[in-house]
């Protein structure tokens, strides 16, 4: 299966790009750069550490989505909706885990899915989602007697806050209580006028170091707390999810699924 990388001067990208390299199903046949950053035309395989592999990178995006089976792309909002759009004319399978889409780009991006498999999460990791399950589970159980807080921690360089992840277990609790997160979620909470609502979901965005990325769901009742967390200790856990789906999605028809599907 012939897999092509994004972003693969990034660190997400080069963990990602070298577990595809080392698979026994997968080939890595093409990784997107930058144009005009000094890396189009670069080998591959001695540009993650290994051997000289033939494969050049590139920074053509109509040449790198041809060769490949299925796309994994960790970026920004921009070039994910490029890719969702070149996937789709092309029939590709795109693995996509970026974060940070307004609303309007969450529903652009969904559409490409009318035309080949799209597999998106805040979070690739198997243990992040067996986590939005449990969450779910425990928010239907516990209903509002139990406040929910929802505490994040990432690197000193991430741009978006709450993560991706946060926001997607905040989705998880509502769902287990039958609520609008738009209508119910607070992101922030300073001043005098900041008490606490009944029945709502709060973020808490802590940022610095070099964390990969640690979340935890507080249900706080009147004498006893329950906390459910994961942390992340490196971004393999990532990385081999996305090559899981992409596996996983080439056996699919179009349409928009998330991590849980593939893990279902």
């Amino acid at each position: 299966m012939k897999i092509g990388v994004t972003g693969i001067t990034g660190r997400m990208g080069r963990t990602i790009a070298t577990l595809v390299l080392q698979d026994a199903v997968t080939e890595l046949v093409s990784a997107l750069v930058r144009k005009g950053g000094g890396q189009e035309g670069g080998d591959l395989g001695e540009f993650l550490g290994f051997e000289k592999s033939g494969t050049k990178m590139t920074a053509d995006v109509d040449t790198f989505v041809q060769s490949c089976d299925a796309i994994i792309d960790f970026s920004s909002p921009v070039l994910s909706l490029e890719m969702a759009a070149k996937c789709a004319a092309a029939k590709k399978v795109l693995v996509c885990g970026t974060t940070g889409f307004s609303e309007d780009e969450k529903q652009k991006f969904a559409s490409y899915a009318k035309e080949t498999a799209i597999i998106w999460s805040s979070n690739m990791s198997l243990g992040v989602n067996l986590l939005m399950n449990l969450v779910e589970k425990v928010a239907g159980i516990l209903h509002d007697d139990f406040d929910i807080e929802i505490v994040e921690m990432h690197h000193r360089n991430k741009v978006d806050a709450p993560s991706g992840t946060a926001l997607s277990l905040g989705a998880a609790a509502a769902k287990g209580r039958n609520i609008d997160l738009k209508t119910m979620g607070k992101t922030t909470r300073s001043g005098k006028e900041a008490k606490r609502e009944k029945g709502e979901i709060s973020f808490a965005a802590l940022r610095g170091g070099d964390v990969i990325g640690d979340h935890a769901v507080i249900f706080a009742g009147d004498g006893e707390r329950v906390e459910l967390t994961h942390k992340a200790s490196n971004r393999d856990i990532f990385a081999k999810g996305a090559v899981r789906a992409a596996i996983w999605g080439t056996a699919k028809q179009p349409g928009f699924y998330s991590m849980r599907d593939v893990l279902a």
